[in-house]
């Protein structure tokens, strides 16, 4: 099992410590460093700046979303980063939410978000692998245009940058058991949310390709007091089961659900649509933040890392606010 770090999106500003955390994730033998972006910070100037700065650590997005750009214009991102870094770009791809989508983008959320995801990694891999001029007879993403407010005018065209690796990796994030069984037939690998070495069932994975990277993120911290170091778990939960969605249709929480707390992840979004956001943080179980998370005494976290390799894992993504837990999930991972 490989470790990456995962540093997400800025909040209010940049992270002043993201950098020096990426390069020690370098120094330790860390195989990549990921980030993010929702409604602030876009995923690909960060990761271009942390390329700059090292020179083996491979590179991810996790997750671009894909609301944000045609994907040929994500796929000019990616084959673009991939020559700078030589080589190291991993891109991956989530489709969001409503909420989002549609609030933040100003695009319709798709009618059928399998066929939507189909189509973009479709076009995606026709710019990266530029065999022939990119063309797709799509629901959503039809190349040329073939909407009937366009001129008629459009050119089926192949990049004039040639990818560096026409099999650049192209991984999904994906919560449903449609969509994560789609995953494992068109992409290189999946960005599990919530992952739980205790409930592989939940998910389903079996019969995985060959090479198949299964990466899920998990909060880790070595500190003494677990009741404390969940704290920001239980933040992170609280803000995507009760913000990241509408109360309605919130794909997060319907995870948790199936996972085991549909009750408490109801009353999670109950209490923050009512603007009580502290008593949602407080009202996510601690049992389900340290499921999915590796906090506490060096020992502790010893012990719930060999579960998390039993799994079908391949790489874990760590959230770590610190060098200190880097280097000792290095050595315990060694």
């Amino acid at each position: 099992m490989r470790l990456g770090l995962a540093l997400g999106y800025w909040g209010r500003g940049p992270h002043p410590g993201h950098l020096d955390l990426a390069r020690e994730a370098e120094r330790l033998g860390y195989d990549s460093v990921w980030t993010a972006e929702a409604w602030g910070s876009d995923a690909f100037t960060p990761l271009t700046w942390i390329a700059a700065h090292t020179s083996r650590i491979r590179l991810g997005t996790a997750i671009a979303q894909m609301a944000a750009r045609t994907p040929t214009a994500t796929a000019m991102h990616a084959l673009t980063l991939d020559h700078l870094s030589g080589g190291r770009m991993m891109l991956g791809l989530g489709l969001s939410g409503p909420q989002v989508v549609e609030g933040w983008y100003g695009r319709p959320f798709p009618a059928s978000p399998l066929t939507a995801t189909r189509e973009y990694v479709d076009v995606v891999r026709q710019v990266l692998r530029r065999e022939r001029p990119v063309t797709l007879d799509g629901r959503f993403h039809s190349h040329p245009y073939a909407g009937e407010d366009g001129t008629g005018l459009g050119k089926p065209l192949k990049p004039i940058t040639h990818p560096l690796r026409p099999e650049l990796p192209v991984l999904l994030g994906a919560e449903g058991p449609k969509n994560i069984a789609q995953t494992t037939r068109i992409a290189d690998g999946w960005l599990p949310l919530y992952w739980s070495p205790l409930r592989p069932d939940v998910y389903d994975v079996k019969d995985l390709p060959a090479g198949f990277m299964v990466a899920p993120m998990a909060r880790a911290q070595v500190c003494d007091d677990v009741t404390e170091g969940l704290l920001p778990v239980k933040a992170m939960l609280g803000f995507y089961i009760g913000g990241m969605g509408h109360t309605t249709r919130n794909f997060h929480a319907d995870l948790m659900a199936r996972m085991g707390y549909e009750a408490e992840a109801r009353r999670v979004q109950e209490l923050f649509a009512q603007g009580r956001r502290d008593e949602a943080v407080l009202a996510v179980p601690d049992a389900f933040a340290d499921e999915i998370s590796l906090v506490g005494p060096r020992a502790r976290i010893a012990e719930r890392l060999a579960l998390w390799r039993e799994g079908p894992v391949t790489d874990l993504l760590v959230t770590a606010p610190d060098p200190a837990t880097l280097r000792v999930l290095a050595d315990l991972n060694a």
